[in-house]
C-alpha cells in the first residue's frame, strides 16, 4: 500500500507537469514540469522524502528497461538510418562524452571540488 501511495504522489505531480506544458505556451515537456515540481516539493519539504523514496529508488532500477521501446524503434527504422549509421554512432558517442563532461564539470562545482589550490 506504500508503494501505491508514493506511485500516486509521483503520477499526480506528473500529472501536473503535463497539464502545465499545456496552459503554458512554451516549448518545454510535461515531464521537465513534473520533475521540477517534484524537485521544489523535495526541497522546500512540501513532499517529504520518505512520501517518494522507495517508488523513486524502483522507478530508477527499472530505468534501463524503459530504453528498450526506443531501441526497438531505432531497429524499426533501420532502413531509413542505415546509410548514415556512422554518423549516427560518432555523434551519439561526441554528445555523449560532452554531457559527461558538463555534468562533471558542473558537479564540481556545487560539490566545490573543482577549486583551484593556490600555494
Amino acid at each position: 500500500m506504500k508503494y501505491l501511495k508514493q506511485l500516486s504522489i509521483i503520477l499526480a505531480i506528473s500529472c501536473l507537469g503535463e497539464l502545465l506544458s499545456l496552459w503554458i505556451p512554451a516549448p518545454i515537456p510535461g515531464s521537465i514540469y513534473g520533475i521540477v515540481l517534484l524537485f521544489l516539493g523535495l526541497v522546500t519539504k512540501a513532499i517529504p522524502i520518505h512520501a517518494v523514496k522507495e517508488t523513486g529508488h524502483f522507478l530508477v532500477e527499472i530505468m534501463p528497461v524503459m530504453f528498450i521501446p526506443a531501441a526497438a524503434g531505432v531497429l524499426e527504422s533501420w532502413e531509413l538510418i542505415a546509410s548514415s549509421w556512422l554518423q549516427y554512432g560518432l555523434l551519439t558517442i561526441v554528445t555523449t562524452v560532452a554531457v559527461m563532461g558538463v555534468a562533471g564539470r558542473v558537479t564540481q562545482l556545487f560539490t566545490g571540488k573543482g577549486e583551484k589550490k593556490h600555494g
